[in-house]
Formats: structure tokens, sequence, C-alpha cells
């Protein structure tokens, strides 16, 4: 039997008159024949199966959400996160909901730590057998498809309702999920959730976390200072977002590679010299003039000119800030405002080389810095899954860390550096040499 017609709105999981328990069935059954090698779902929700897709690559079926931090380290962490800020609007919008028993509030960074999980005890005590505590790591690469991990990754808010998620010690819960952004730059800050049962499925809970994610946000850029200078954030996403003359305009891809490098030459380009970062040898002189003109009607005469290609005024951009972290030693800081790398899915020569020099030079710090913590949430992030010789050193500063330990065995087996090992439950995710990391 293939599975119903679609939502129209594909965050949300059911449509009205949907029957939930025979899309549990069918959802199910179309999990397990992915999980068999099936192949692609053709009659899911597109969002699910693409998340799907990713967590395949990254975990089992029945792997658990790691703990990432704890005790001391995650009061400190979480107390200086911007949305510590804003906990008093998500209480007094959502609270209601975690106190009626049936329901949990949890807020993740943007790496999906939990940094808050509240709601009636019974509940809680059911959701950390899961691991759905403060401090576990819910992004997809760590715990599958679902709500709070997947709106990180798509940047939107969703629904993942019962068997959409890809674990299955999940696959009792459904939840509801919203991203929140820094106003000021855009930037990516993490997102706020519901979880409980089957009846979240409703377009309500959606409205609700996404109406509660927006007030975050309106008290957040109420806080700030006004701005006179254009910001633009283009790391871990591939369309820039940049925000000016108190509007937010979300560029095409593009548009945000020759913002990126426009910023990157305040004394102007040549259309050639454009061209040639964007396409390399293979550069079309009227494909770049037109797509200049294009930029610089979105953009409009105050802000971008032209004989030469310039901004005219500064933009402040995401990785010039790490960038000055680095060059002023703040490691700490500079790995903190790194959400991932600079437009990831541009092939563009010119951004390629950007994103190669500043993940380089990020890198090397960490691992300059010999600091247990610093390693740790390199490890956790978009490069480090995968890094053998990160992977090495925290070994050495945690050695009785058996994560540590069983990741450099996976990693030396996959490189080709040790015989094979048995496969376990836990190691069916590693990741192959190939992809050690993205550039």
């Amino acid at each position: 039997m293939g599975l119903e017609v679609l939502p129209v709105n594909p965050w949300l999981a059911l449509t009205p008159g949907d029957d939930p328990a025979e899309r549990i069935r069918q959802v199910g059954r179309a999990h397990e024949s992915f999980l068999s090698g099936g192949g692609r779902p053709d009659r899911m929700r597109t969002v699910v199966a693409d998340s799907w897709a990713r967590s395949a690559a990254w975990i089992g079926a029945d792997n658990t959400a790691p703990i990432d931090l704890a005790d001391a380290d995650l009061d400190a962490y979480r107390s200086a996160h911007p949305l510590s800020r804003v906990m008093p609007i998500f209480r007094d919008l959502l609270g209601g909901l975690a106190e009626d028993g049936d329901h949990i509030l949890a807020v993740c960074d943007a790496h999906g730590r939990l940094l808050w999980v509240e709601g009636h005890a019974a509940t809680l005590r059911g959701a950390a057998s899961m691991n759905f505590v403060p401090g576990a790591r819910w992004d997809e690469a760590h715990a599958g498809t679902n709500a709070p991990g997947t709106a990180l990754a798509v940047d939107h808010a969703i629904q993942i309702f019962a068997t959409e998620h890809f674990s299955r010690p999940v696959q009792r819960w459904t939840c509801a999920a919203a991203p929140i952004h820094d106003p000021a730059t855009g930037r990516l800050l993490g997102a706020i959730d519901v979880t409980g049962g089957d009846h979240l499925a409703n377009p309500h809970s959606l409205a609700l976390v996404r109406a509660t994610a927006l007030a975050a946000e309106a008290y957040l850029g109420s806080a700030q200072p006004a701005r006179d200078r254009p910001a633009a954030a283009a790391l871990g996403r591939d369309e820039a977002l940049l925000t000016f003359g108190g509007k937010r305009l979300r560029l095409g891809r593009r548009h945000s590679e020759l913002l990126v490098l426009l910023t990157t030459h305040p004394e102007g380009r040549t259309g050639d010299q454009l061209g040639f970062d964007l396409y390399g040898d293979d550069v079309n002189p009227v494909t770049v003039r037109a797509e200049l003109s294009r930029l610089r009607r979105i953009l409009g005469p105050e802000l971008l000119d032209s004989r030469p290609y310039r901004l005219r005024t500064e933009v402040e951009v995401d990785f010039g800030t790490v960038a000055r972290l680095l060059d002023s030693g703040r490691v700490a800081e500079a790995l903190s405002a790194y959400p991932g790398v600079l437009l990831p899915a541009s092939d563009a020569p010119g951004v390629v080389r950007l994103r190669r020099r500043l993940d380089d030079r990020l890198r090397a710090a960490v691992l300059a810095a010999g600091d247990r913590r610093l390693l740790q949430t390199w490890l956790n992030g978009p490069l480090g899954t995968d890094d053998l010789e990160m992977w090495e050193a925290y070994a050495v500063l945690a050695p009785t860390d058996p994560v540590a330990a069983r990741r450099v065995a996976e990693l030396q087996t996959s490189y080709g550096l040790r015989p094979p090992v048995p496969s376990t439950p836990a190691s069916k995710g590693a990741i192959p040499a190939s992809r050690r990391r993205r550039r």
C-alpha cells in the first residue's frame, strides 16, 4: 500500500483527515524499507526523505544521541549563550505546554546541543531514556532526523511525526521546532522545540513554536543597539543573509558568492576578475555582467558601485569576525562564532580559496591550543566528525573517554592504518576517508 497524498504544507506532518495511526504504520514501513536498502522513499515528505539520507550517512538507526556537555561545563556554556536572555519568553509562551505533563520544552544551540529541557518529571524521565537531556547532541549527524536537528539543518520550522524520526528509539515521540537567528547578523543561534505525543502533529503546534522563535528574535533585536553598518551571514549556509537598511535579504547562490568576494576586496574588482573568481577559466563575461547587474538592482547603487565593482560601505561579515578573533588569539570565541563552512554548496574558485584558508586557520589554532574542550567542540562541528588527527589529539587529552578511543580506531581502520575491526552498532555510521574534510 502506498503512502497517502502528501501535505500541501511540506513542513506539516499531517493534513486534516489523515489517520495518525495509519500514517505511523505507512511511514514505519517506508523507514524499514529504506534501512534495508530499498532506496529513497518516493511517497514521503521530501524534507523527511532528504533528512533520512543525511542521517544514514552518519549514524545507525538504533544510535542514541551522545552527551556533549555536562555539569559545570554545561552550566557555564548555557549561562553565556545568547538564548539564555530569552528563556523567560520561551517559558511564558510554551511553559504551559511543558507543565501539562504531556509535553517537553527544549532549547538547543546552533550545533544541536540541548541547553534546556523542561517539563513534568514523569515526561522528562521518558525523554531521558533516549538521552533527550541537557547537554546531549541532537543535530542530525548525531541523533538523526528530529525536529530541532532538522530545523537547524534546513533553517526552517518543521514537525517530525513519530516514525518520521530516523532513530528508532525516538519514534514514539512527535516534535515541532523552529530555528532562532541573531536579528542583527542573521547568524543561527539555535532552535526552540516542543516534544510530546502524536497529538502535536497539528498546524497549531508548528505555528506556536514559529511565533515563539519570532518573539525571541524580536526581543534580541530590541535589546541590541541600532546598526548603521550592513551585515552578512555566510557561514554554514548556502545562501547569504544580508541585513541592511532595516531589511533582511536572502541572496541567491551566485549573488551570495559575489557579495562574499566583494567584501574581501574593498578596493574593487573588475568584471573579468570576478568572473575568474566565480567560474575559473570557464568564464563567460556576459553571464558575469548580467549577475552583477541583477545584484546591483537588489542592493541598490547606494551599496554597490561599478567601474570597478565594489561595495560603497563596509559590510560586517561573519567569516571576517572569525578571522579577526583568530588574529587576536581568541580561539574559543572564534570557534563559537563558526557555525559551519563558508557557503558550503559553492564551488566558485574564489570562495573555495577563502573557505579553505579560514577552515585551515581555525583548525590549526584549535589544535595548537591543546584544550580538550575546544577540541571536543571542533569534533562535534561540521568538519570534525572524520578528522583523524583531531580525534587523536583529543584522545590524548581525554584518555578515559571510550567514545574518543572508538572513533580513533574506526577512522584508522577507514583510512587503512589498521586492520578492520568487527562491526558493532556504534560503528555503523563510520565515515569513509574520502569524506575526511569537506571543502
